[in-house]
């Protein structure tokens, strides 16, 4: 062991003079984004156009895009370990702490929960809501909160309360913001009217909301016995300024500094979308907040946060017209590419819609049946869906790869649907979609995660492929490269060990002397290749070290897409 210390230091000492300045510096990689600097007053709030976000990104959008030289680039929010830091757009959950089923589904809503079984009257509505697809109503009750209680349309019974339930905390575990949405069956003498309630309708015209009103909506919502079933969302904690885009930013935050589009969360949220078929993803479905430090005050300074909601659209909404319901997550609204393929081949192409067929009616054509997620597609175009790469979308299937069968299973319950046929078939559609998106994208890039070091001298990796059966496992090869000092120079091999949890550890031949260069010289950098042998490429670990003493310091973490040197 002597020999081969007194060998590793020769060689660093001898290579130190042509050394370059290393891939990664010798410091700790960005955990959090420093985007929540607080601001003395809010910023304006921003109104979205309905019809012109449409038109924007189904017709002009795509037109300017085409003359535009302005290619997808890397995104620009990704740390030295190929991760997305913390910040007001995302939090690392599911991605990097471990999740029970039970905290999956508690995630978004805490400890503060409605209790339908509640005193007569001890819910007051004190707003009503007479926009959107679902009619509803806010209840404001003492020490619980505010909540916006909506009803499912009355065409598909159970199947929007049940899915935004399910989808908030999907997408909450895997970082994202989103707001407390539970199904709650209540009894109509829960709820008390404030007096004098109007609700202002798309064409500026107040109405009353009355008894006659409420009446209306719980009268269209699906019932058990003399139950009502509603989805209740409790109210954003703070004050809300409008829905945020998904490509610029807000010139007046000074926070927002990176264009929404060149954002890894935003990009790779396509595929969550393509899991839960998430075809509603426009901007209208999302808000920003304005987080004060003080939240109990009224006043002061704060940040903005960024939500995304209204995820009733998800797991097979069913439209009026059945031809546009079959299209849902195939093909845009007005998509130009299949006009055109149609008109060249006079229509005679069969597409996997038209032999869509519902297995379920709660969830219209919702089904793993023809799911392909790399040709999925939402109501139009998402300037950041657009712009997913294969690292930003690698980076979500890794999230995507922790949600356990028992973790669907618990979310599927979340939905409280009254046929449990119902129940499992979501569990089975989302089981199957999660494996199609895994088997895809896991599979190209390296799918090597929770990379650490050990006081041994180990680099160690999670190989997720090999954990959720992305590919047979007898096809699972491991090999190694090492390679030291900057420029990279291949050195002798090192040994490969899996072992339980599909844990890949790699025992490096040599260590550096405690002594000698300083801690970030070139000659103790070193570089890890691990290829499994399914992916396309590498996992590449960049280190230092910092002798045995000290050990191993990681500092970088890239999957290129083969297994060149670095």
């Amino acid at each position: 062991m002597a020999s081969k210390t007194f060998a590793w230091a020769v060689l660093v000492i001898a290579l130190a003079g042509c050394a370059g300045t290393p891939r990664f510096p010798l410091k700790p990689p960005v955990t959090h984004d420093n985007d929540e600097q607080p601001m003395a007053r809010p910023p304006e709030s921003y109104d979205s156009p309905f019809m012109w976000d449409g038109a924007n990104n189904l017709v002009f959008r795509p037109i300017s895009r085409f003359w535009a030289v302005d290619p997808a680039g890397e995104a620009a929010n990704v740390n030295a370990l190929d991760e997305v830091p913390d910040s007001s757009w995302f939090t690392n959950r599911l991605g990097t702490t471990p999740m029970t089923p039970e905290e999956i589904i508690s995630g978004p809503c805490g400890a503060k929960v409605l209790d339908p079984s509640g005193a007569d009257g001890s819910w007051l509505i004190d707003q009503g809501k007479a926009n959107g697809a679902n009619p509803g109503f806010r209840v404001n009750v003492p020490g619980v909160g505010k909540f916006m209680l909506k009803a499912d349309p009355p065409a598909e019974p159970e199947r929007a309360t049940g899915a935004t339930s399910i989808a908030a905390r999907i997408y909450h575990a895997a970082g994202f913001f989103s707001p407390c949405d539970s199904v709650v069956y209540v009894r109509k003498s829960l709820l008390k009217l404030k007096p004098g309630l109007t609700v202002t309708d798309n064409s500026g015209v107040p109405h009353p909301f009355d008894e006659k009103a409420l009446d209306k909506v719980l009268e269209s919502a699906s019932h058990r016995g003399d139950l009502i079933r509603l989805v209740a969302s409790r109210w954003l904690p703070g004050p809300t300024l409008g829905p945020y885009t998904y490509d610029g930013y807000r010139k007046d935050d000074p926070n927002d500094v990176i264009p929404h589009e060149d954002r890894r969360e935003l990009r790779g949220a396509r595929l969550l979308a393509a899991w839960t078929n998430h075809f509603d993803t426009r901007e209208q479905n999302t808000m920003n907040i304005f987080q004060r430090a003080d939240e109990s005050a009224k006043n002061g300074p704060g940040f903005v946060r960024h939500y995304i909601l209204d995820l009733g659209d998800c797991f097979g909404s069913v439209w009026a017209w059945d031809a546009i319901s079959r299209r849902l997550g195939y093909a845009y609204y007005f998509d130009f590419g299949y006009l055109s393929q149609d008109f060249i081949t006079l229509g005679t192409q069969v597409r996997p819609w038209e032999k869509a067929q519902q297995e379920r009616k709660t969830f219209g054509y919702y089904t793993a049946k023809n799911f392909d997620p790399e040709e999925w597609k939402g109501g139009y175009p998402n300037p950041a869906f657009v712009r997913m790469t294969e690292g930003d979308a690698a980076w979500m299937a890794r999230i995507i790869a922790r949600f356990t069968d028992a973790d669907i299973i618990a979310l599927a319950k979340a939905g409280d649907y009254t046929s449990e046929d119902d129940t499992h078939f979501l569990e089975r559609a989302l089981i199957e979609r999660r494996d199609i998106i895994l088997r895809r994208y896991l599979t190209h890039l390296s799918p090597l995660a929770d990379v650490h070091t050990t006081p041994e001298g180990k680099v160690c990796a999670t190989d997720l492929a090999r954990r959720t059966h992305a590919a047979p496992v007898p096809k699972f090869r491991y090999s190694t490269r090492t390679y030291a000092d900057w420029p990279a120079r291949r050195t002798t091999g090192a040994t490969v060990d899996v072992g339980d949890q599909e844990q890949v550890c790699v025992s490096l031949p040599g260590r550096a002397p405690d002594g000698g260069a300083a801690d970030d010289d070139a000659s103790r950098y070193v570089v890890v290749d691990i290829a499994n042998g399914i992916s396309r490429g590498v996992l590449r670990v960049h280190l230092y070290d910092l002798g045995a003493a000290r050990g191993l310091r990681l500092v970088g973490i890239e999957r290129p897409s083969g297994d060149g040197a670095p």
